[in-house]
């Protein structure tokens, strides 16, 4: 499908391209992500839920789609996806799909052919906003009059339509070469592969990739699931973890009536401040076990201990982004997706910074002054993006085997 599309932003910018992926409208807000490379745990990635995502990297879908490199069940998270040109022939050995046959198949409607670069520079001047792709509507009015009329992505709680519903237990460990094939499950028809959201639950490996390692720890936590990429619960493995992952809804007394050695706080898509049953379950926990927190998890953390969070002006999208550890100043190159922060500040002490962007001197990292608690704004687990940052999931360790 390669007919005309607009995509049309709330303040009243018209780009105009062709159409991929699927035919119809999609609405979301409209960010970018640096990656060069890596789309396909973009589009899986559960935080760009309520998103269309914009990649700055000209030539997109080049090495094509596989049946390993997702990061949750169920297809694509983006609500819609922009590039400045889409490579529907794919060179790669791994690859079993292009990547507009997997968006068509997945229902996600893209455009491409638009100057990606002056959209860019756009979201990077005026900030983040929300934006219509349409192959239906080509009239422009029209379009800005429905993306004007959408109440934003902060009036939704978009944890909900990511989290999982049941209980499941995780033992895949971080990915080797050379390990004995294994079978994956079948496709779930529309859904992207791993459809079947029940192999989840029953399957304690629910992906079983070609060169995935079994592993198992000795200790034990619990995983809020906000959103969790699958990466996290890879890295956790590889820590020594074994892990047990919750519905994002599990009430703070049934997790501690488990009782985990400790407890990790998830990524996940939106606005932390929504998420109000996160934040009172999570202030229940202080003080019980101890807790580290990534991204959206780090988020309802500061929230939970009576901090504020506040909005990025367009967010912090990709695999380049170079983050000071305060602790040892050295400087990791970190992979972000995250358009909030917590205010340390409003924190009253209760916490010191551990981590700082280099880019804006936003925070990215925080530990509390007493209780075995800490948390990261960044990725430490990539996928995509550098692993300068996965020792965290080892310090997490050692916090809990010193407390």
């Amino acid at each position: 499908m390669r007919g005309k599309a607009l995509l049309v932003l709330s303040d009243g910018i018209v780009f105009e391209g062709k159409g991929f992926g699927c035919h119809g409208e999609a609405v979301g807000e409209v960010v970018f992500n640096t990656s060069m490379t890596g789309y396909q745990e973009i589009l899986t990635d559960p935080s760009y839920k309520g998103q269309i995502v914009t990649m700055t990297y000209p030539q997109i879908g080049n090495y094509g789609i596989n049946e390993e490199d997702i990061e949750s069940l169920n297809g694509p998270k983006v609500e819609g996806f922009v590039v400045k040109e889409n490579i529907d022939f794919p060179s790669n050995w791994r690859a079993t799909i292009s990547l507009g046959q997997y968006l068509r198949d997945n229902k996600i409607v893209c455009i491409e052919g638009i100057d990606t670069r002056a959209l860019t520079r756009h979201l990077r001047d005026h900030g983040a906003q929300m934006g219509m792709i349409s192959t239906l509507d080509l009239n422009p009015e029209n379009l800005l009059e429905k993306v004007r009329k959408h109440p934003g992505i902060s009036a939704f709680d978009l944890v909900k339509d990511v989290t999982t519903k049941k209980i499941y237990l995780w033992k895949d460990g971080v990915w080797k070469w050379h390990t004995p094939s294994l079978t994956l499950p079948p496709r779930g028809g529309g859904q992207g592969w791993g459809g079947n959201s029940e192999l989840r639950t029953q399957n304690s490996n629910p992906l079983l990739p070609p060169f995935s390692k079994g592993g198992c720890g000795g200790i034990w936590v619990v995983v809020y699931d906000f959103g969790v990429k699958f990466n996290i619960l890879r890295n956790l493995v590889e820590a020594g973890f074994n892990i047990t992952v919750v519905p994002a809804q599990t009430p703070a007394k049934a997790v501690l009536e488990m009782n985990p050695d400790g407890i990790v706080l998830s990524n996940g898509p939106g606005d932390p401040q929504t998420v109000t049953y996160a934040i009172k379950n999570t202030k229940k926990l202080l003080g019980k076990k101890p807790i580290f927190g990534i991204c959206l998890g780090h988020q309802i953390l500061g929230l939970a201990m009576g901090g504020r969070t506040y909005k990025l002006k367009f967010g912090h999208h990709g695999g380049n982004h170079p983050v000071k550890d305060l602790s040892t100043d050295k400087v990791e190159i970190t992979s972000q997706n995250h358009n909030y922060c917590v205010d340390i500040n409003s924190l009253n002490g209760q916490v010191r910074l551990t981590h700082k962007n280099l880019y804006d001197g936003t925070e990215e990292g925080m530990s509390h002054v007493e209780l075995p608690i800490f948390s990261v704004q960044h990725h430490p687990e990539a996928g995509p993006g550098p692993n300068d940052s996965s020792h965290i999931f080892k310090r997490f360790k050692e916090l809990i085997e010193r407390s």
